[in-house]
């Protein structure tokens, strides 16, 4: 088996949180630098990180760290473009990707590593994350559904594939519900906060 590279959804204009929520700050680190060294730390090799509003800035924050950075120029049409501008741009050397969303902060680097070793593991081509009730990312793919990724149009394309293989095809790594915050308005930011400064 190959390595698993990281996908990193970082492209997206934050319009409801009404400012980038990728370089608000958490314990001293924006947003984007913790979700891409939990990446890093995570095992993730290539992190392929699809940038698009305010390109310059998110990037500038990942100095030091060890990514791949590919420009989404259409990133207004949603995240479903910037999911197939990375899948196309991670190295044929990769078995598989783990998609990340960066504004979900309680995704940690151990999270990211126990997909993966779920993935070694059973040899399954999808492993999944369940908080709670709820399927969100990380979630890895294999390269056999590489193809299929980049096949379906629209804003839920990585949700479709990993529907379409659950059944049968798929793992699943169970994960405590709080974890599945994430940061969509200013209130979610000072939630956020509020409990990183508790913990």
């Amino acid at each position: 088996m190959g390595s698993v590279a990281g996908v990193v959804l970082a492209a997206g204009s934050s319009r409801r949180m009404g400012r980038n929520k990728l370089l608000l700050d958490l314990g001293g680190e924006s947003v984007i630098r913790r979700a891409v060294r939990a990446a890093v730390d995570g095992g993730l090799d290539p992190v392929v990180v699809v940038l698009g509003h305010e390109a310059e800035p998110v990037r500038a924050e990942l100095s030091g760290l060890a990514f791949r950075p590919v420009l989404n120029p259409d990133h207004a049409r949603g995240v479903g473009t910037s999911l197939q501008v990375g899948v196309a741009a991670v190295p044929t050397s990769a078995a598989a990707i783990v998609v990340i969303l960066p504004d979900m902060p309680f995704v940690t680097a151990s999270m990211i590593g126990a997909v993966v070793e779920r993935y070694r593991a059973t040899g399954l081509p999808v492993v999944v994350s369940r908080y709670g009730e709820t399927e969100a990312p990380p979630t890895l793919f294999d390269r056999s559904l590489f193809a299929e990724l980049l096949s379906i149009a629209g804003e839920r394309c990585a949700r479709q594939v990993a529907r379409r293989h659950h059944q049968h095809e798929a793992a699943v790594v169970a994960w405590p519900a709080e974890a599945l915050r994430d940061l969509d308005v200013a209130r979610d930011y000072q939630d956020v906060r509020a409990l990183l400064a508790g913990s």
